[in-house]
């Protein structure tokens, strides 16, 4: 801190040494000119590449100089400003030395430019620069406004009057655009243009604040742009008549931010010279209301006039001439509003932005997309004394906090399969939850960034005779979490699959908790039954005779790579190229004298142990999962010896005969083990991945999750499941013979109690089985009589799911095609049967495109099922052997970790850092917003490959799904049903329905003689009407302020600049980098 003001006050107000090429500029890094020779302007820096940085090459011993293009690096403030920011240099490297797992720091200054720590070269030289553009303006980005200013009200007065040319009414949209750019979800807005008569200019906000959200920003926005001028005289004081009277009602019955007020006159300036009265009337002489005038066209009278507005109330005044210049006065806005902060200097309010899509993330296992990120930022003021009063905004320091490290502290292993957490902010949005869905467009701007948590939790669909308000207790829930409570509650939710194709409904039991020094709150939600249960199995390896690594021979296994068995706290310390690499190299260091296991991480960084540094060899190991996966290992190893021997010959030969492709185990310590079979390993050419890629991540997989689901269902069946198709496709499976997947769920029981272990299962092709399924139901049974078959014109035969989709058909073609599809009315009567279930889901986060019987025999129509009692007989071998193995297996509930960490002197760390990167995927951007809908100025990074169509947008969709009640069925005796008067002839159209034992799958057998009408039904995703603000149903809107907010100060009247930009002068404190640490306090 000392050093930081020091170099700021010897910065003064004159001259520096920050002269173009003193210092290093990101644009010209290592650039050489035509002749091979270093460019005039560059200078050379070493970088090397960091997995730790986003993969970009850096140089950890400086930071670079990034600035917009429009910035005048000839400027002496600017100049000044990177001469002594310079100095931070030596705080950086020691903040990264303390903490390794920080990430990118940086200052941003006011007057545009940022420092960055590590220095980086722009654009970055990976897979990302041909995303890159021009460095973009961050001062408007909601990560340095909202570190900057204290909530707000704002009304935005549009003059509408015949004054307002067409280009100036367009320049005045231009502004309103970029005013609404820089509010956040924390401030509330509304849109008010005037003319002879005064009106909301968006018809679904009458007399109310918006909460600016981004669905309420491109709602704003598209209000602006389609507004239609309406002509007569500038009625600017009914205007502000109404302005304040919606803000003195907002402010008297507790309701917007509570915190600043603000109007916002856009115009020519008509009618300015008569507003007096109601200022004396509303806002003097305490001015609780600051009026900013940005004139749009006009004479200097009506200038002069709009000047004296802003003048008189605490506010700032601009005269825009053209669209370039726009961005840059809107700023003054921000500083004004920071005023106050800054003259207090002594509060630092610690902000925390909504989510967005940022830098790579530092995994092994990187795909080369972003990922959800958080930006953390605290303000820096200038504390000189001027000979003129001044209160000048310095900047913002900050660090940017991977969602993925948080979601670290919350072990997924410890919440076990279909349990997860998610953290909920004073708005009531999520930071991190496992249905939330980004969307973004080739223009790499995220259009979810503040999802409610009304839209995720998708409540089961509430019973008529239920006492229960389903509603009542999830609203209950986020309004418990947004007040940073704790607690935990019991709710019914419906649980998607396979991208909404699927869907199940389940009890889930919520524990939640605040977390400490954020606006946050923490839940993990276990699924109720099986989930409130966790296997404890660890072989202890610290002593152990044996070598481990013996259980890890081979390359037929994976681990999963965001799961974090052991690390080094400096991901450069060492280079893996695997996750399962870097789990060999920590197994070798454990049977090495002296090993400690490390597995409670270092505390937070902290102003009083700032001065001590970790190790660069410093690390963390889970004990408990090391353990538990060497175990899973062991046992899997021995399973191999008990089935490898008396059954190997009988077994190959069913596996040649249904062309069993792969057998694998995926168990509960995230360990996937696979076994290839009849020479079908994969061939170097294939474009597809392996079975082990596309899983590595087996235990979040949909198979993994869906058979410990269906085991609560039915403990004795095995899930079957084939790829889908929607029927469009042309081709079949792209020309190759589909897989059919069979898993089953292996829980391990004591006490009376059974938590899941893993989930065994087989990949084999689909041809082999369709083939026993038509020669099965082809023939009759021997000694049976039979007039019918399926090989017959007169019936239909189908193996259908527990969702309604097909696994097998006499025409192959319809394999993975809901059912619906291809017969509606017959899926119809199962739903009006009981046999199959609809529900309903509703999906907030949607993309939709930017367009806007009878039968007389008795033959055993159990007999296709044969082909499956086999891999049920097979799996039910295999898990025979399993249960022996597990000696020391026991089931407990949830309790308090009892692990013995003797060997650790230490405190557990319940926060980490990472970078930033929302500050170098972006551009400019031209702020000429003049489409009917633009998108709001977000951070903008790279998108996942399944959204990069720039012809989509957000909207409300519901799909109609199903679930087959199994209770309605049995596996001894079919029911049969006809569908009647469904044709003009009056014919029947009988059915039958029958379970398959031991599986998810019914047999369906349908009449076909009878030409019923071709109904369909799907199960994709349809728009819903839109929720607009008028029309949007009516849900909790329970927020809760953010705790600072600082917006008076009894001296500002003193300050006299109201029409012109405030010098932004030097200065910082050390320390408020050092808030910055995050400091998460988990409840276990």
């Amino acid at each position: 801190m000392d050093s930081a003001e020091a170099a700021a006050l010897s910065a003064g107000g004159g001259g520096s040494d920050g002269t173009p090429g003193t210092y290093y500029d990101a644009r010209w890094l290592n650039v050489h000119a035509d002749d091979g020779t270093l460019a005039a302007r560059a200078r050379r820096l070493m970088l090397a590449p960091s997995r730790h940085f986003d993969h970009i090459a850096v140089n950890t011993s400086y930071s670079a100089v990034l600035m917009p293009p429009y910035i005048n690096t000839d400027d002496p403030e600017v100049q000044n400003q990177i001469a002594w920011s310079e100095h931070l240099d030596p705080l950086f490297v020691n903040n990264y030395e303390i903490d390794p797992t920080l990430s990118w720091q940086y200052y941003a200054s006011s007057s545009g430019f940022m420092r960055r720590y590590p220095a980086m070269s722009w654009p970055p030289e990976d897979g990302y620069s041909h995303h890159a553009r021009d460095f973009y303006d961050f001062r408007s980005s909601n990560w340095f406004v909202e570190a900057a200013t204290s909530p707000k009200d704002l009304v935005i007065l549009l003059d509408d009057s015949d004054d307002m040319g067409s280009s100036y009414r367009r320049l005045a949209k231009i502004t309103i655009s970029a005013l609404l750019d820089t509010l956040g979800p924390n401030d509330f807005v509304n849109i008010y243009r005037y003319s002879d008569t005064v009106s909301e200019l968006h018809q679904c906000y009458t007399k109310i604040l918006a909460q600016a959200v981004p669905e309420s920003i491109r709602e704003l926005k598209s209000a602006v742009w389609g507004a239609e001028p309406s002509g007569g005289a500038a009625n600017l004081t009914g205007a502000l008549t109404t302005a304040f009277e919606i803000l003195q009602r907002y402010n008297r019955t507790g309701q917007g931010c509570q915190c600043n007020q603000a109007i916002a006159v856009i115009g020519a300036g008509g009618g300015a010279s008569g507003v007096k009265g109601v200022f004396r009337a509303w806002n003097w002489p305490h001015m609780p209301v600051r009026i900013f005038t940005y004139r749009v066209g006009g004479d200097a009278t009506s200038g002069s006039n709009m000047k004296d507005m802003a003048c008189t109330n605490k506010g700032f005044h601009v005269t825009i001439n053209d669209h370039s210049e726009i961005r840059a006065k809107v700023l003054h806005f921000v500083e004004v509003l920071a005023r106050p902060l800054v003259m207090y200097q002594t509060i630092h309010p610690v902000h925390w932005s909504p989510v967005y899509v940022g830098g790579r993330s530092s995994s092994l296992d990187d795909d080369g997309m972003g990922q959800l990120m958080t930006s953390v930022t605290v303000p820096i003021f200038d504390r000189r004394n001027h000979t003129q009063r001044e209160a000048n905004l310095l900047g913002v320091v900050g660090t940017d906090v991977p969602v993925d490290q948080i979601k670290k502290l919350v072990a997924p292993y410890k919440l076990g399969v279909n349990g997860y957490s998610f953290m909920v902010d004073n708005n009531g949005h999520v930071l991190y939850h496992p249905d939330l869905r980004p969307l973004y467009t080739e223009t790499l701007r995220p259009l979810y960034s503040s999802i409610d948590l009304t839209d995720v939790e998708l409540l089961v669909d509430s019973d008529e005779n239920s006492r229960v308000n389903l509603t009542s207790l999830l609203l209950d829930l986020r309004h418990d979490m947004i007040e940073q409570r704790e607690g935990e509650t019991e709710i019914g939710v419906k649980v998607q699959y396979d991208g909404m194709r699927r869907v199940a409904t389940r009890r889930q039991r919520y524990f939640y908790s605040p977390v400490e020094d954020t606006p946050y709150s923490i839940a993990a939600v276990l699924p109720d039954g099986y989930g409130m249960y966790e296997l404890q199995a660890e072989q202890e390896i610290k002593h152990s005779p044996i070598n481990i690594t013996e259980y890890f021979k081979g390359d037929n296994w994976k681990v999963h790579p965001d799961w974090v068995y052991c690390e080094y706290a400096s991901t450069s310390e060492q280079t893996f190229n695997s996750p399962e690499e870097q789990l060999l190299h920590f197994l070798t260091r454990t049977g090495r004298p002296g090993w400690k296991w490390m597995s409670l991480r270092p505390r937070a960084l902290t102003l009083h142990n700032a001065h001590k540094k970790q190790e660069r060899d410093s690390y963390y190991c889970d004990k408990t999962l090391v353990q538990s996966l060497v175990r899973d290992a062991m046992v899997i190893k021995e399973l191999d010896a008990h089935t490898g021997h008396a059954s190997h010959h009988s077994q190959q030969g069913r596996f040649h005969k249904f062309v069993v492709t792969m057998s694998f185990i995926a168990t509960r310590s995230g360990l996937l083990r696979w076994t290839e079979n009849l020479n079908t390993t994969r061939s170097t050419d294939s474009v597809d991945p392996h079975f082990s890629e596309k899983y590595a991540r087996s235990f979040d997989s949909e198979w993994y999750r869906r058979a410990v689901e269906h085991h609560s269902i039915e403990p004795e069946s095995f899930v079957f499941s084939v790829p889908f198709r929607d029927g469009s496709e042309a081709d079949d499976f792209n020309g190759k013979p589909p897989l059919v997947l069979a898993t089953h769920a292996v829980f391990v029981e004591s006490r009376g109690h059974r938590a899941p272990a893993a989930v065994v299962g087989l990949h084999f092709q689909l041809d082999s089985l369709a083939k026993h399924f038509l020669n099965v139901t082809s023939t009759c049974t021997a000694g049976s009589v039979c007039k019918k078959t399926c090989a017959g014109d007169e019936l239909d035969c189908y193996i259908l799911d527990d969702n309604g989709f097909i696994i097998l058909s006499e025409d192959v073609s319809q394999t993975g095609r809901f059912f619906g599809q291809v017969d509606g009315t017959i899926m119809d009567s199962l739903v009006q049967d009981k046999i199959y279930k609809k529900v309903i889901v509703h999906d907030h986060q949607g993309r939709c495109p930017d367009s806007r019987n009878q039968f007389s025999g008795d033959g055993n129509k159990l007999a296709p099922m044969k082909p499956l009692s086999w891999l049920g007989g097979y799996l039910t071998r295999l898990l025979a052997v399993w249960y022996p193995l597990w000696d020391s297996v026991v089931a407990h509930p949830y309790t308090e970790d009892e692990s013995d960490y003797e060997d650790y002197e230490g405190e557990e760390d319940l926060e980490r850092d990472h970078g930033t990167y929302e500050i170098i995927i972006d551009g400019v951007g031209d702020v000429n917003h003049e489409p009917s809908a633009p998108p709001p100025h977000m951070p903008r990074e790279p998108p996942r490959e399944a959204a990069r169509s720039a012809a989509v947008r957000p909207c409300d969709t519901s799909a109609e799904l199903f679930t087959l009640q199994s209770t309605r069925l049995n596996a001894a005796q079919p029911l049969k049903g006809k569908l009647t008067n469904c044709h003009n002839s009056g014919c029947e159209r009988p059915f039958s329905v029958q379970k398959i034992p031991h599986s998810n799958l019914i047999l369906l057998v349908v009449d076909t003689l009878c030409p019923c009408g071709a109904k369909r039904l799907d199960v994709r995703p349809r728009e819903a009407p839109p929720r607009a603000a008028c029309r949007r149903p009516p849900r909790a809107s329970h927020r809760r302020r953010p705790r600072s907010c600082v917006s008076y100060h009894p001296e500002e009247i003193e300050i006299q600049s109201c029409g012109r930009a405030g010098r932004l002068e030097a200065a910082t404190a050390l320390s408020c980098v050092l808030l910055l640490r995050l400091c998460l306090s988990f409840v276990t």
